[in-house]
């Protein structure tokens, strides 16, 4: 008897050595966790800094064109995008091709060629209203490349639009 009242008290002990272990170590996890999520957040705010300075960036003006005036064409900038975009619509990557073609259309606003690839590539994404704002736009430019303009107004003819 004397025995059993001995070891009642150790194995009170060894029952409740694991649960004082356990929240030991939990809490150890909640802190470990606490510092991994506070780090996290300090990144997320260094990259919303980024890319709010970036935005900033991209909104003080417009891009600088060839001529530096506004409404100006850099053909050589229009030239790669080209090149790019037909590489990317050649490998399949319609994404790609279309944000080339985008690239294009902004070095050079008044292009009836960036603008009727971009209505073909939307069109054969099948982005009907981007694909007619776009050819509606190459067979209302002013440029001189006839045969782009004629080829939006045919791809407006063939989609019933005026």
């Amino acid at each position: 008897m004397l025995v059993r009242a001995a070891i009642a008290p150790i194995l009170t002990i060894l029952i409740w050595l694991p649960v004082v272990f356990a929240f030991g170590c939990a809490n150890d996890a909640i802190e470990a966790n606490r510092r991994q999520v506070e780090a996290n957040q300090a990144l997320i705010e260094q990259t919303q800094q980024q890319l709010a300075m970036l935005q900033a960036q991209q909104n003080s003006g417009p891009p600088p064109s060839a001529s530096g005036q506004p409404g100006a064409c850099d053909k050589k900038v229009e030239a790669t995008a080209t090149k790019h975009a037909g590489d990317s619509y050649a490998a399949g990557d319609l994404t790609k091709a279309r944000g080339y073609y985008q690239d294009a259309l902004t070095a050079c606003p008044s292009s009836s060629k960036a603008a009727l690839n971009l209505g073909h590539v939307n069109e054969t994404m099948n982005n009907r209203d981007a694909a007619i704002r776009y050819y509606r736009q190459a067979a209302a430019s002013g440029d001189s490349d006839a045969h782009s303009i004629q080829d939006a107004k045919t791809a407006l003819s063939r989609l019933g639009v005026n």
